[in-house]
């Protein structure tokens, strides 16, 4: 049975196209991966079909009372709502329909006989629905609901807005699950989730039973989870049967032959071209010329794409540093309360650690504490000598209105606009993307713009905090590679053991020194 229909789809911003006539359907129990570059339109399809943004063109159709769940990395909870509010919000339309039982209720005071009975009809039918959908135990559900995610540690009446990138993004994880869809659209859901929850919505996912779309450039995830794969590239959307590796297979053939059709075509253009251009002249061979440029004139000429700019990462390397990085003396982290037990750390020249642990422990929190750009509850940070330190943060600065030729400008005021406009291109941004506004670009688009800053500083220490998140399949590929080569030091958070487990010198386990219980 069809529960999505999208037909004729054409989309764009200003004079970027996104789609051209793009044409899908959702079956049921169908687990698909939405995948491709970043900027190639995938966040904004989820937007599309939940009616968020208006297409161009085209039709899209859900089937008759089908309830969509939409976990979105661009959502934005309200300040002041608390962990419990968020969750309970599941709920809404059934206390929607209290509120119309109770009304009703009201109403039946001055009713005429026949009223009564509608009434009362209407009133037996609202009660068999909260029955149903477990009304009455909401408060034990939304607690069992934040156990499993971990968020009852975290206090349920905590406000949505004072917690980490993981934390919100657990939330909404656990509003979905709680609103239990007929389909579920997760744009990225792994972002920002830790190694325990991502393996919890892993098994969550395999065992699934409704339909589901997914965005995510974690393969190995993607892979657990998925048996459609749905490829968006040069404003086309196509499907393969089977997980991302068998996709891999598929379109690499599909390539190839495109490339062995093409070539031998433009052989045979080239050939008759040649005739026609030595033969029109000639009263003998005109009609032979005539009838071959008629072949020419009629021949559907196979196009390959555009290849996609793939990009390049090397980064600037400064002067060596000191012996040490950086010590910690009874180090205690955190903001109003203390996140870590006194800690006595110290990282040396050449070492690449990989900071591990669940989320909303502090990690974030130790990285800006070495930096100074958070004071230390008690205890000291002493950075070493000659450092030239690159940050990499978790998110853009909200709120900005620069594009992403004025934002490296910014950072960089003596580099020409060629050398702007090249330093961008290299980390795989196209001439459409680099004049664009930072805050219209997809998630992965912007990492490669913060990203660019970075590797135009000269450093020979790296404190990158979730690097991977949003970076399409070829931007993570490449990034591994070049700090791999990187001859500076590192301090990175990650969750994703499938990127640093064959580069990290040491792994710190940031669960043995938090003060949070988990």
């Amino acid at each position: 049975m069809s529960i999505l229909n999208v037909e004729n789809l054409t989309h764009g911003f200003g004079d970027r196209a996104i789609f051209n006539n793009v044409s899908f359907r959702l079956l049921k129990g169908e687990h698909i991966g939405l995948i491709g570059a970043n900027g190639e339109g995938k966040s904004t399809f989820m937007n599309i079909i939940t009616g968020k943004l208006t297409p161009d063109e085209g039709k899209i159709e859900w089937a008759k009372n089908v309830r969509v769940g939409y976990l979105d990395q661009h959502t934005v909870l309200q300040k002041g709502m608390t962990i419990r509010e968020v969750l309970s919000s599941a709920f809404d339309f059934l206390f929607d329909m209290e509120k119309n039982m109770n009304e009703i209720c009201d109403k039946m005071g001055d009713a005429t006989p026949e009223e009564l009975e509608t009434y009362m009809e209407e009133l037996g039918t609202i009660q068999d629905l909260l029955t149903m959908h477990d009304f009455y135990m909401i408060d034990s559900k939304v607690e069992e609901v934040a156990r499993a995610l971990g968020l009852l540690d975290l206090g349920l009446d905590k406000d949505v807005t004072d917690l980490s990138g993981g934390q919100r993004t657990k939330v909404l994880l656990g509003k979905l699950l709680l609103e239990k869809p007929d389909i579920l659209l997760l744009d990225e859901p792994t972002n920002y989730l830790d190694a325990e929850h991502i393996a919890w919505l892993k098994r969550y996912l395999t065992e699934y039973e409704n339909a589901f779309i997914l965005i995510s450039h974690d393969i190995p995830f993607l892979n657990s989870v998925i048996n459609l794969i749905y490829h968006m590239d040069n404003q086309e959307l196509n499907r393969y049967v089977g997980d991302y590796d068998k996709f891999q297979e598929v379109y690499a053939m599909k390539k190839s032959q495109l490339e062995a059709a093409y070539n031998k075509q433009q052989k045979e253009i080239a050939d008759l071209k040649d005739f026609v251009a030595r033969n029109k002249a000639r009263v003998a061979t005109r009609n032979m010329a005539m009838s071959r440029q008629k072949k020419l004139d009629k021949m559907d000429v196979i196009e390959l794409a555009a290849e996609k700019p793939k990009p390049e990462f090397y980064f600037k390397e400064a002067r060596t540093p000191g012996r040490y990085i950086f010590q910690t003396d009874k180090l205690v982290i955190g903001y109003d309360e203390a996140l870590s037990s006194p800690l006595d750390l110290s990282m040396e020249r050449g070492q690449k650690i990989a900071l591990i642990g669940a989320n909303g422990i502090g990690k974030t929190t130790l990285l800006r504490s070495i930096l100074g750009l958070i004071q230390p509850l008690s205890g000291s940070v002493e950075q070493g000598d000659y450092l030239s330190i690159g940050y990499f943060e978790q998110e853009i600065a909200p709120g900005i209105e620069t594009t992403c030729i004025e934002e490296i400008w910014k950072e960089f005021p003596a580099m020409s606009q060629y050398e702007v406009r090249s330093a961008l291109a290299k980390c795989g941004l196209t001439t459409k993307h680099i004049e664009s506004k930072v805050k219209v670009l997809s998630g992965g688009e912007q990492a490669k713009v913060r990203l660019c800053k970075l590797l135009n500083r000269e450093t020979n220490v790296l404190l990158l905090d979730e690097p991977t998140n949003h970076l399409d399949v070829d931007a993570k590929d490449e990034l591994k590679r070049a700090l791999k080569a990187y001859r500076g030091s590192i301090l990175m958070v990650c969750h994703e053991p499938d990127f640093y487990e064959d580069w990290a010198t040491d792994i710190w386990d940031c669960t043995k020194w938090t003060t949070k219980i988990w």
